[in-house]
């Protein structure tokens, strides 16, 4: 199979798709982020169908900035979360019982007590117990296997690994599911220890787990550098008591995590519940509202709109009012 050149490839974009790029500045551009990973990865908004019109490679080379900028500006404050949010239920689980995988599994992994017994959610939460397990399993063998030191430590020890390690091998995802198949009494504790109230908006302690499901998806784009700033990355579907919770405690309406702007108003959320400072979170608001506005100079209105949404400028307003 014979590849182009990236001068073919700029013809190619001039003469397919209308685009004007010409000199050694949109040459290297191209060369930098590459005609598959950069353009074709750039030329639509969240389905391939949905072209975004572009006249000029500046045009291009715009939202790709922006969508890098985007990346870089997210993941210290993603990482924060993963870590706060294991921390605290490391911590809420020790206060109540132990920090030892076999007593969590046996007295605090047990949400399919309350079904009867051989029903068929019964069977679903079982299976979501026993998936768990496994998933804690594989991650300390293949840790082990990895030459993991904290993992080797305990297991030449023949101690049992605790909680508190677990948890630093743990994906994301799969802390979520954690989450998930504690016992409702666990989860609203740990709500409670973030101060998320879950007797108006999250009465059996879910939203915890929402929120983790839908950073996952937003971390793992992030780290593995695929597409953000049109949500293309998103797997889990914001439910119903995540999205009142973060409209009431924010007085912000229309949130429907759809624009990358609704994931700045959850990120800041989420921080504030966590204690960051306020100069922080005035920082990470400002630098995204500076990065949009370099896209907005730089793109047609119609293309900015499109991808922060004609809410976009009230959103940010009302998120600087919260904090």
């Amino acid at each position: 199979m014979v590849g182009k050149t990236t001068e073919e490839l700029m013809q190619l974009l001039r003469d397919k798709h209308g685009i004007d790029i010409e000199g050694e500045h949109h040459q290297l551009e191209l060369l930098t982020m590459g005609y598959f990973h950069g353009f074709k990865g750039y030329r639509f908004i969240k389905t391939s169908d949905n072209r975004i019109p572009y006249k000029s490679f500046d045009e291009v080379i715009a939202v790709y900035q922006f969508d890098t900028n985007i990346k870089t500006l997210f993941y210290p404050y993603i990482m924060q979360i993963e870590t706060a949010l294991k921390n605290i239920t490391l911590d809420t689980i020790i206060r109540i019982g132990s920090a030892d995988f076999n007593y969590v599994y046996e007295n605090l992994l047990n949400d399919f007590e309350k079904h009867e017994p051989g029903s068929s959610s019964y069977k679903k939460k079982m299976k979501n117990r026993l998936a768990v397990r496994n998933k804690v399993y594989s991650a300390i063998s293949t840790q082990y296997q990895n030459d993991q030191a904290i993992i080797q430590h305990f297991v030449h020890q023949n101690k049992p690994v605790p909680l508190w390690a677990i948890f630093e091998i743990l994906n994301l995802g799969d802390f979520g599911f954690f989450i998930h198949c504690l016992n409702e009494s666990v989860r609203k504790e740990i709500s409670n220890n973030l101060s998320i109230d879950h007797e108006a908006h999250d009465r059996k302690g879910r939203v915890l787990e929402d929120i983790i499901f839908i950073i996952r998806d937003f971390r793992n784009a992030v780290a593995h550098n695929g597409v953000v700033f049109d949500v293309r990355y998103q797997n889990h579907q914001p439910t119903n008591r995540l999205i009142s919770l973060l409209e009431a405690e924010t007085s912000i309406n229309n949130i429907d995590l759809d624009k990358i702007t609704d994931y700045l108003i959850l990120h800041v959320y989420i921080l504030k519940k966590l204690g960051s400072h306020k100069r922080d979170l005035r920082k990470l608001i400002r630098t995204f509202f500076v990065l949009s506005e370099r896209l907005k100079r730089k793109v047609p209105e119609s293309i900015y709109e499109e991808i922060l949404g004609d809410e976009h400028i009230d959103k940010i307003g009302q998120l600087r009012n919260i904090i």
